[in-house]
């Protein structure tokens, strides 16, 4: 699994867990709702203004973004 694909698990998960839809969080963070699905389908990387806007916006820091991210790419790793 790309880190991409992780950071996206991690805000689908994330967005999933707060109730919100992607045209939800993409109002809350100042983004397009279609550049939200990328990132959650791992075709866009997001920047750390991106991820800081992302975190604001599911409540929780950016840190807590990165290391569920993380735990998703070592699940990914251990299942290969």
């Amino acid at each position: 699994m790309e880190p991409a694909a992780g950071f996206g698990k991690a805000i689908r998960a994330r967005r999933l867990a707060a109730g919100m839809t992607q045209e939800n969080l993409a109002l809350e963070a100042g983004l397009e709702r279609v550049f939200i699905s990328w990132m959650e389908n791992g075709h866009k990387q997001a920047t750390f203004q991106t991820m800081l806007k992302l975190a604001r916006a599911l409540n929780c820091s950016a840190a807590e973004l990165v290391s569920e991210a993380e735990a998703f790419l070592t699940a990914a790793e251990s299942k290969s």
